[in-house]
């Protein structure tokens, strides 16, 4: 497995001047005293969950535009061809996981080449 390297348009300077003032054992802390209140029933979860709503894929013809057969796009998208099929046949949905791989490739074809 090769190294991964992380690039920053920041200098060095600048992203210690970003976290000069951060004291991140203070925000793990009151993340833990929070969690430890709500386990407790003392208190009730903060967290926010917003939940993003793609818009509907034809999943046919983004199928069809890249050029592939039901059974090739099923490989690729780690399902059965008879899933891809009832898909496209509105008899099932996608799962919320298929449905956000299904928006990535719609909006960037090249996708397939690297799942392939």
């Amino acid at each position: 497995m090769s190294e991964r390297i992380l690039t920053s348009s920041l200098s060095a300077e600048e992203i210690e001047q970003n976290f000069k003032n951060t004291d991140f054992f203070s925000g793990i802390m009151a993340g833990l005293e929070e969690a430890l209140a709500y386990e407790k029933g003392e208190a009730k979860a903060a967290t926010i969950v917003r939940k993003r709503n793609l818009p509907a894929i034809d999943i046919a013809a983004e199928r069809k535009a890249m050029n592939m057969t039901q059974k090739s796009f099923a490989k690729i998208l780690g399902v059965s061809p008879r899933t891809v099929e009832s898909w496209e046949a509105g008899r099932s949905n996608p799962s919320p996981t298929a449905r956000n791989l299904l928006y990535l490739l719609s909006l960037d074809h090249s996708l397939i080449q690297k799942l392939q």
